[in-house]
């Protein structure tokens, strides 16, 4: 059996799937002790993910601004490297 795809590369829609699999998974029990401590850890993992998503889409909506007009534009929020410093 394959392993599964890494997390940091999952869309929101499919770690979010994913989880709600794993949570289902781990309510339903029958596991080992080390399946289980697994599933919990990649479960850990998938949420982490949603919640970094969710914060940079929020951000991303929040930096929204109106042009004049009533045009609408997204600034770009990503850190340039005097930032990172």
């Amino acid at each position: 059996m394959s392993s599964p795809p890494a997390v940091d590369g999952l869309a929101f829609d499919d770690a979010l799937a994913e989880l709600q699999r794993t949570v289902a998974e781990l309510e339903a029990g029958g596991q080992s002790l080390e399946a289980s401590i697994a599933l919990y850890e990649r479960g850990v993992a998938l949420h982490e993910r949603c919640a970094r998503l969710l914060a940079e889409a929020e951000l991303r909506v929040q930096r929204l601004v109106e042009r004049a007009g009533g045009a609408l534009a997204a600034l770009d929020v990503r850190a340039d490297k005097s930032d990172e410093e």
